[in-house]
């Protein structure tokens, strides 16, 4: 594996132009909720499938501003999932049992359809930047999460969309491979491309296996004869920090503040997409109520 190779998400059009194309390396993204969260293998991949879809959709937003986010929560053992981004592909999330551990399923892998469930409901909430945020939401078909979302695409946004999405971790629990391929016919597109396509996706079903071993770029060159696609890099990043929550506390008003404060002895805030603790003592509280005043 090239320990250079950075995550990338390219997007183009194949068969004739009639079928966007995108595929996804996003093992560095994956690795970075492992080092956030301490996830266990399970949950890496669990979330890590999340991640990658999540980011593969933030690629399609159109505006400045446009943000998603995802929530998939199942009746598995890892608890819900959820997962935010915008269009600059700043990504981040957590899952509620982030070192959740199960069996290996009938084909001797991470059994991510026990860690989600199979019952239970995928929501996807996408702000285009308008203030008129879309939600649309669809129950869980096998907690694979690449079903899960290819159902969500066809039920709730009327675009069939081919998925082959999968995370590798290692023993050590260092994620090897992730990333996705992802296959949307076109309006009007022939009836022998979207075929195509379908024939396609069934090549990766490994597909965290071939990211292990080469880029996204040979990916697509060597599968769909694809090149000069448009790239775009998807990082793990929260939009948190201290003055942003400090804002969101002073919003609360100086009665809130003032009874929790009696209350606790101290304000705390946890972020769960960042893991990070955020702490407010007495003094800072009285800061707070002094910027809520304005």
């Amino acid at each position: 594996m090239d320990k250079t190779k950075k995550d990338i998400i390219l997007r183009g059009l194949v068969f004739g132009g009639e079928v966007s194309l995108a595929v996804a390396d996003t093992t560095a993204l994956v690795n970075e909720a492992i080092r956030i969260h301490g996830l266990s293998p399970l949950a890496a991949a669990a979330l890590g499938r999340t991640l990658t879809v999540a980011a593969y959709m933030c690629s399609s937003l159109k505006n400045e501003g446009s943000a998603l986010s995802v929530s998939v929560k199942g009746n598995g053992a890892g608890g819900s999932i959820y997962v935010s981004g915008d269009k600059a592909l700043h990504m981040r999330g957590y899952i509620e049992e982030p070192r959740v551990s199960l069996p290996p399923n009938q084909l001797g892998k991470l059994d991510v359809g026990g860690c989600v469930g199979r019952e239970g409901t995928l929501t996807v909430v996408r702000d285009d930047g308008e203030n008129v945020p879309f939600v649309g939401t669809t129950p869980l078909v096998s907690g694979e999460i690449g079903e899960d979302f290819a159902a969500y695409f066809a039920y709730s946004e009327q675009l069939p969309t081919a998925i082959a999405v999968g995370v590798k971790i290692s023993r050590e629990g260092k994620c090897l491979g992730a990333g996705g391929v992802f296959l949307q016919p076109m309006p009007g597109a022939r009836e022998e491309n979207i075929l195509k396509a379908e024939v396609a996706i069934g090549k990766f079903g490994a597909v965290s296996s071939l990211l292990e071993k080469m880029s996204a770029g040979e990916l697509a060159a060597e599968y769909f004869g694809a090149e000069d696609l448009y790239a775009e890099t998807p990082v793990y990043k929260c939009n948190c920090s201290r003055n942003y929550i400090e804002g969101i506390l002073a919003a609360m008003g100086e009665k809130e503040i003032r009874s929790i404060i009696e209350e606790q002895g101290k304000i705390s805030v946890h972020c769960h997409y960042c893991n990070t603790d955020y702490e407010f003592s007495r003094e800072d509280a009285e800061k707070l109520i002094a910027r809520s005043r304005g």
